[in-house]
């Protein structure tokens, strides 16, 4: 027989495995709690067009995409912000500004399998819509930021990269870059790290970027900091009130205690063109992997897929990365004991006895299961310690005779019996809190 194997970039989430991912998603559902998000979820199949009419028919060769029985062109989705603009453009009259919602979907792409990029993967994305002022860029990667932090990563292990596409546009300009031409400049400083400068120096030169521009465009993305944009471009009045507005930002990341996880790169501008604003990734410190978590204000998309007037800015966050950061630093928890009680029997009567001590510990909330088979006590104690039972319960002749249970803390090997009455609420005030 020809053995069955999971398609290329894509999972199989064994108890192990789950547990990592389960984790991670109960991280990220705090931390957007604790910063007011709700959470919303949408279709994993939507029409084709809701992607092309942000990105283009050239993102169709990255997609799972097919006709339908309906004779309808769909794809499974490969990113979330699309369905979020279709789902607020619907009540977007209704909603309380500014809408705060996150969500966990599961993404898919056909790209090629690396370390780091799957075929499909879990993302947090989380988005404030309808507000305009700095102050929400600010708040979203704080929380972005305290996710780390929630994980064990401090500031020396994960660096967020800050930039912002005004203030590149007002130096550009500024610079001879013609506005015509500014996203594809935009495209070329995005693959920076990953191209020979020779190369991109040509690209830029097929725009028509005379040679000062060209260099012109190189060194300012070599910017690092505000400082270094002021003593550079502070007699910009055109730049000068961007770096401004980036140095209030940067103020409130002060505040909200997240400043120190902050380096002001010139270089990020994120690869996608709907961003018009402040623009963040955040990376391992070593950069081995590929970014963690990217976002940015995308103040125009709402209008394109939508047709509403609406500011936007958000993230999203794989699983995939930040899974493999986490364990390279040790910071993976390990599985838990799951289970509360085995309950062990021997003889007819005993399994009678053991059945109903088993419903009663379940309706209390613990976890409780119980050997299918007759078999000798040693082998059934053997697969309550192998199962990680907290506790094993057993139900002999000699308990029921007694009309007591006999409790053994799988952990001490200590024993004690109680009554069978007794046995439930023994076990909850033992086990009760975990």
């Amino acid at each position: 027989m020809v053995e069955l194997k999971g398609l290329p970039g894509f999972r199989d989430f064994y108890p192990e495995e789950l547990a990592a991912r389960s984790y991670l998603m109960g991280v990220w559902r705090d931390v957007a709690r604790r910063y007011g998000f709700e959470e919303y979820d949408g279709p994993p199949l939507e029409a084709l067009e809701l992607y092309t009419r942000k990105s283009g028919e050239e993102i169709v060769q990255q997609l799972y995409e097919f006709e339908d029985k309906g004779g309808r062109r769909v794809a499974l989705r490969p990113e979330m912000t699309p369905s979020l603009a279709r789902m607020v453009g619907v009540r977007a009259a209704a909603l309380r500004k500014p809408v705060r919602w996150f969500s966990t979907p599961q993404l898919f792409r056909y790209e090629r399998k690396q370390r780091g990029r799957l075929r499909e993967h879990f993302q947090l994305n989380l988005d404030i819509l309808g507000e305009e002022d700095v102050l929400a860029d600010a708040d979203l990667l704080a929380a972005a930021i305290d996710i780390m932090r929630a994980t064990g990563l401090d500031s020396t292990q994960v660096r967020a990269r800050v930039s912002d596409r005004r203030v590149l546009a007002a130096i550009f300009l500024h610079i001879g870059v013609p506005e015509t031409k500014l996203e594809s400049v935009y495209e070329v400083v995005d693959k920076l790290d990953r191209e020979p400068r020779d190369r991109l120096e040509a690209r830029l030169a097929e725009l028509g970027l005379e040679p000062d521009a060209i260099a012109g465009v190189f060194d300012a993305t070599e910017l690092r900091g505000i400082e270094e944009l002021r003593a550079r471009f502070g007699d910009v009045p055109s730049v000068a009130e961007r770096v401004a507005e980036l140095a209030t930002y940067l103020e409130h990341l002060e505040n909200l205690g997240v400043v120190e996880f902050v380096d002001v790169d010139l270089s990020v501008v994120r690869g996608l063109a709907y961003y018009t604003g402040i623009v963040f990734e955040l990376w391992d410190a070593g950069r081995k992997l590929r970014a963690i978590c990217g976002g940015g204000r995308y103040d125009d998309l709402l209008g394109l897929i939508a047709g509403i007037d609406m500011p936007a800015i958000g993230f999203g966050m794989g699983d995939v990365v930040l899974t493999e950061l986490l364990r390279d630093h040790g910071l993976l928890p390990e599985p838990g004991r799951a289970l509360d009680c085995f309950v062990c029997w021997l003889g007819a009567d005993g399994r009678r006895q053991a059945l109903r001590a088993a419903r009663a510990i379940r309706a209390l909330g613990l976890s409780a299961i119980f050997e299918f088979r007759d078999r000798r006590l040693g082998n059934q104690l053997k697969s309550a310690d192998q199962l990680g039972a907290r506790r094993a319960v057993i139900v002999g002749p000699q308990e029921i005779e007694a009309s007591q249970a006999r409790i053994r803390d799988m952990s001490t090997g200590e024993e004690r019996v109680v009554p069978f009455d007794e046995l439930g609420p023994t076990l909850a005030a033992e086990l009760g809190d975990g």
